[in-house]
């Protein structure tokens, strides 16, 4: 039996029959505004409702909006920050400004992996964190894509090595079909890529699963919705994209 950790994210885990395997480092690959901070969110958010401790990197934006980010769908993380069982690691401020002063966990050089590897593992010992989630990594290598591959090695052997179930938030760009930097594909256990198409004038999202060690999945593109709540997948349903563009239910 394959040890799982249901994302929690409604009709995700159908697709990937019972969750991601433990230990699994998943790249969360996309373009902008597709929802990967908001997958991210909500994989923690369910994890710490499930008693499974977590930790957010946050390299693109302030901890502070992190936090305003996620108390829009309801999802209040600061109780969970001051019993220990989640943290915030600040690799965007390097300390700089009065409410960075005020943050547990900084990395003074976000551009320094060594630093930022540190200052995670601390955070993830300290809360004894089964989730994380990395926002985004792409931002640690955008300067020197040779670096991707190796970026994503080192980060997937201290998250597993730690028993942890991770998500790498991958930046790509909107005509962009890769996952985010050269080899980072093969480095990573999963790859969950979500898409924004026009499609008739109209913005459609999809969810594909293009790979996952270790368990069967869903080899269909299923359309997902960002509602108040977070996100919803439909797993009965598939996006066809081609010459036309149709949703179809699945019998």
């Amino acid at each position: 039996m394959v040890e799982r950790i249901k994302t929690g994210i409604p009709g995700l885990d159908e697709i990937l029959y019972g969750g991601i395997p433990k230990r699994n480092v998943v790249l969360l690959s996309g373009g902008p505004g597709t929802g990967k901070s908001i997958f991210s969110y909500q994989y923690l958010w369910n994890g710490l409702k499930n008693g499974e401790p977590g930790v957010f990197v946050a390299l693109e934006e302030h901890p502070v909006q992190v936090r305003i980010n996620m108390s829009q769908f309801g999802w209040d993380v600061r109780p969970y920050e001051k019993e220990g069982t989640f943290a915030i690691v600040d690799a965007f401020t390097s300390g700089i400004g009065e409410a960075a002063k005020k943050e547990r966990y900084v990395v003074s050089d976000p551009e320094d992996v060594g630093l930022l590897v540190d200052v995670l593992k601390q955070a993830i010992r300290d809360t004894g964190a089964v989730r994380v989630a990395v926002d985004s990594v792409s931002t640690l290598y955008l300067a020197k894509p040779v670096l991707a591959r190796r970026t994503v090695m080192t980060l997937k052997r201290v998250l597993s090595g730690l028993g942890t179930t991770s998500i790498l938030v991958s930046q790509v760009s909107v005509t962009e079909r890769g996952f985010g930097g050269p080899g980072v594909e093969h480095a990573a256990d999963g790859i969950i890529r979500l898409d924004l198409d026009e499609v008739e004038g109209e913005l459609v999202r999809s969810m594909i699963v293009w790979k996952m060690r270790g368990t069967r999945h869903s080899m269909r593109r299923h359309p997902f919705e960002i509602t108040d709540k977070g996100i919803i997948v439909y797993p009965d349903k598939v996006v066809r994209i081609g010459r036309s563009f149709s949703i179809e239910t699945l019998r």
